[in-house]
């Protein structure tokens, strides 16, 4: 389940994409990412996380790609239901070997 985001894809790439085409323009990356997101209304923190992210996926900064990012919360989601099953399944096995046993535990 994807979490719904604050402002359209369209406008993130658009965003990134104005950062990218106009950073020759200003004298560093900050600067055009503020010129852009001022334009667009939105704050410059949220674009430069937008830009960041974009050169993680196109493999120009280091770092987890959008895909990778989400199979590891996959993966993360699966482990923790797999641990609380395994945690039912040796409560259970407690449980019927008492009973099993006609015992009490300790």
């Amino acid at each position: 389940m994807t979490r719904r985001s604050r402002y359209p894809q369209e406008l993130r790439e658009r965003a990134v994409r104005m950062v990218l085409e106009h950073r020759g323009e200003h004298p560093s990356e900050w600067a055009a990412i503020t010129s852009i997101a001022t334009k667009l209304g939105v704050h410059r923190e949220t674009v430069r996380l937008w830009v960041r992210r974009d050169q993680v996926n196109n493999g120009q900064r280091a770092g987890l790609t959008t895909e990778e990012r989400e199979r590891l919360r996959q993966l993360e989601k699966e482990n923790r239901e797999l641990r609380r099953a395994n945690e039912i399944l040796k409560s259970a096995s407690v449980f019927f070997a008492t009973e099993l046993d006609g015992r009490r535990p300790r």
